[in-house]
């Protein structure tokens, strides 16, 4: 099963369909970001060899085995952070939720040099996902104002922007801070560096003005959306999933980019994973895509603050398993079903009877989000 996801993960970085995946037919292999290149180069008959499939998965998970083992395998994810340099011998990863950064590296030779170079990297990896190849251990050119700019200072409580205070900081780290484990029967050297403690405000605020643009737009609330990104990725640009779905708002091309693309924007396919890890593209397409919930898929829902929770609760687990809440054979039923409940009836049905486990947990976290916006609170 883990490497069915990887396999469905990896064709759709590089534009391919399930389709490919159930048929193995009309594949077209031109890379879609620039995340997936390196998978992009595939073998002119790839689609009649299904060997070449496994391949194709191993080319990154195989090399990260070899340098870490099997328990140590880790991908970045909806909101952590994880980047691959140095011929896979040293890696950084960013955990949003908790606030950490950890670097290591289990390279045999000079560890703290090539540590060094994994932490300057960290440090000044440019805030721009098209820059960075996630699944490889590819460079990253560092330049521009870095992703974690604010969001990390060193040991003088200043912000790191340019390379002498990362190198600076970094010769600090490893004469101070430097651990040893052993990994896979090796030495890892690492650092591990906490973040302020402000880092999600300073995050949520670089997009205010993109989700100002968004709510004005699509009369959508500002704190609506603010708790829809916090909670499908802590305001990660680089969010990935292995459902399919990318950037901070977590938007499934297939599903919500397509009916976006189609119903919104009045244009054909679906957007791709280089279009969705643009901030400004991603917000705007999640928000449109609460638009056409609004006043498409759920406009019968009566109450404001019902539809509200409704909307929520979709977003997660499509309009059918709101429907499904309250009648599970009949649409029509389960709408007048829904409107003859208080919201809070509604809100407590959602969260308790909804068939999905997730989307119940999810409408108490985005409306528990909204209210900490609310207050100042994030």
């Amino acid at each position: 099963m883990r490497k069915l996801a990887y396999l469905l993960f990896a064709l759709t970085l590089v534009g391919c369909s399930r389709e490919f995946i159930e048929g193995m037919y009309d594949v077209n292999y031109e890379p879609t970001n620039r995340f997936a290149r390196n998978l992009a180069e595939l073998p002119g008959q790839f689609e009649k060899d299904t060997a070449a499939l496994d391949a194709l998965i191993d080319s990154f998970s195989g090399n990260i085995e070899k340098r870490w083992g099997k328990s140590e395998v880790k991908f970045a994810g909806k909101s952590n952070y994880v980047k691959y340099i140095d011929n896979y011998m040293s890696r950084s990863e960013v955990n949003f939720d908790k606030g950490l950064i950890t670097i290591e590296t289990v390279s045999p030779t000079d560890p703290k040099g090539h540590l060094k170079n994994a932490i300057i990297t960290t440090l000044l990896t440019p805030d721009d996902p098209a820059q960075v190849d996630l699944f490889s251990s590819k460079d990253i050119r560092l330049e521009g104002q870095p992703f974690l700019y604010r969001q990390v200072v060193d040991q003088d409580r200043q912000p790191i922007q340019w390379s002498w205070r990362a190198n600076r900081f970094a010769d600090y780290l490893i004469a101070n801070k430097i651990k040893v484990k052993d990994v896979d029967f090796k030495k890892a050297y690492y650092v591990e560096i906490p973040m302020v403690a402000e880092q999600l405000e300073i995050r949520s605020y670089k997009y205010a003005d993109i989700v100002r643009r968004a709510s004005k737009k699509y009369d959508i609330p500002e704190d609506l959306i603010y708790a829809i990104i916090k909670t499908e990725s802590s305001f990660n640009p680089y969010a990935v999933s292995w459902a399919n779905a990318y950037g901070l708002m977590q938007v499934v091309p297939k599903t919500a980019g397509r009916d976006v693309f189609k119903l919104v924007k009045k244009r054909s396919g679906e957007p791709t994973p280089k279009y969705l890890f643009n901030p400004e593209n991603n917000i705007d397409t999640g928000t449109a895509y609460f638009y056409i919930l609004k006043n498409r898929y759920l406009r019968d829902v009566n109450h404001p603050t019902s539809l509200e929770y409704s909307m929520i609760s979709a977003y997660n687990g499509g309009t059918g398993g709101v429907l499904n809440t309250f009648n599970r054979k009949d649409r029509k039923r389960a709408m007048r079903d829904l409107n003859s409940l208080q919201p809070n009836q509604v809100y407590w049905a959602l969260t308790k009877k909804h068939p999905n486990a997730e989307a119940r947990r999810y409408l108490e976290k985005v409306t528990n989000y909204k209210k900490q916006f609310n207050q100042g609170k994030t």
